[in-house]
């Protein structure tokens, strides 16, 4: 049984940085590459970054290039979201997504698997 846990969210300034994590377990089988989404309220699941499954090959969106940096630690079975420079409009719920079928990362159609999310409010 595949299970993500999301953890880190929380409440920061514009400028600030949060670090979220993601939890993985049951992985074995098909495609192990991993992405974070996030979602604001009434829009719908935008893909932010991308790794392989050796953490080899990062990708990002244009959205966050150059300010958060997405990394893999397959011994303790977690990713990680380091997000740097926070802005209001990265508020969101922020969803780790695995197992990815064929077809883009960006597409949150693809992937098999999803946690349960965490919040990140980016308020003055």
């Amino acid at each position: 049984q595949v299970q993500l846990v999301e953890s880190g969210g929380g409440s920061v300034q514009p400028g600030g940085s949060l670090t979220l994590s993601c939890v993985y377990s049951g992985l074995t089988d098909g495609d192990r590459s991993m992405s974070w989404f996030r979602q604001a309220p009434g829009a719908g699941r935008e893909g932010i970054a991308h790794i392989s499954h050796y953490g080899s090959r990062q990708y990002y969106a244009d959205s966050v290039k150059g300010r958060f940096i997405i990394s893999r630690d397959d011994a303790k079975n977690t990713m990680y979201l380091k997000m740097n420079y926070l802005k209001v409009e990265d508020s969101g719920m922020y969803y780790c997504a695995a197992q990815k079928r064929t077809g883009g990362w960006l597409n949150s159609e693809v992937y098999n698997y999803w946690g349960q999310g965490t919040q990140v409010t980016v308020s003055s």
